[in-house]
């Protein structure tokens, strides 16, 4: 019987409070054991790595990768060569472009806010390509950690009693997962922000800058699909994102008091 699992989730019953970038090697490891017929690594570069790092047989599919043969993923995009494939995709490197977009949305913002997780690997880096962004437009950042509900409420609690006019969600897996968590805080404190993915906007959230990830989780399906009828990780090539797209909720904007400039042109306008 052919058998397909996905990362970083697995067969593990754990609470999402406790998910984070420590439990990966544990689930992954947990997999591998379970010799399945293909693993899908979601949630880009680092659960890829942990998983190929426990397997060079097993086929893996990843998912918005943002450098697969930089990482050691794959020999190249067209002739991955290993026993990994998958679709590539900016993930963090876009946060000063949408530092850029959420700056356009509110220009009289001079204090961000900025939401990170502490736990991932090359936060230094992601935060310092923001702080350069930053500078560039002539705002102030301030940084809170949530790697935690608990976390991420006291985060929003920080960034209010500091004076926060806008507010920027870092791109990472755990963000994405307590999407409705954030919304929440972001309406409560009446917070305009910018996020990584089309559907915090379509939930409620305000505006949201990248690649798709359901084009990312349908074409890992596909590929899954295909190496489960026979295909070779090997002989299939790394697809990268089309296009990357700006998304606004125009009723959350109107609730903000925000009117999106004319230079300001959306992909998407979410009613």
């Amino acid at each position: 019987m052919l058998r397909l699992l996905t990362a970083p989730f697995g067969t593990k019953r754990i609470h999402r409070s406790e998910l984070s970038y420590v439990w990966l090697t544990t689930l992954a490891a947990e997999m591998v054991r379970l010799r399945p017929d293909v693993i899908v690594a979601a949630g880009g570069h680092v659960t890829a790595l942990v998983t190929q790092d426990l397997t060079k047989e097993i086929p893996i599919v990843f998912t918005t990768v943002t450098d697969p043969v930089k990482d050691g993923l794959v020999a190249s995009l067209n002739r991955p060569g290993g026993n990994a494939t998958g679709s590539a995709g900016l993930t963090s490197e876009l946060d000063p472009k949408r530092l850029e977009l959420l700056h356009d949305m509110k220009p009289s913002a001079t204090l961000i806010g900025v939401l990170v997780n502490p736990n991932r690997p090359g936060l230094y880096d992601q935060s310092r390509q923001l702080q350069q962004a930053a500078d560039r437009l002539g705002v102030k950042l301030t940084f809170q950690n949530g790697a935690t509900d608990r976390e991420i409420d006291s985060a929003f609690e920080a960034f209010v009693s500091q004076g926060v006019q806008a507010l920027r969600v870092t791109a990472d897996p755990l963000f994405n997962n307590r999407r409705a968590q954030i919304l929440t805080l972001a309406a409560k404190y009446s917070l305009p922000a910018i996020y990584q993915w089309r559907e915090f906007v379509s939930a409620g959230g305000l505006m949201s800058y990248g690649p798709s990830i359901t084009a990312a989780y349908r074409h890992a399906g596909v590929l899954a699909g295909l190496i489960l009828n026979g295909a070779k990780p090997a002989d299939l090539p790394v697809v990268q994102p089309a296009r990357f797209q700006l998304v606004i909720n125009s009723n959350t904007a109107r609730q903000l008091g925000l009117t999106p400039p004319p230079e300001l042109l959306p992909d998407e306008l979410i009613e």
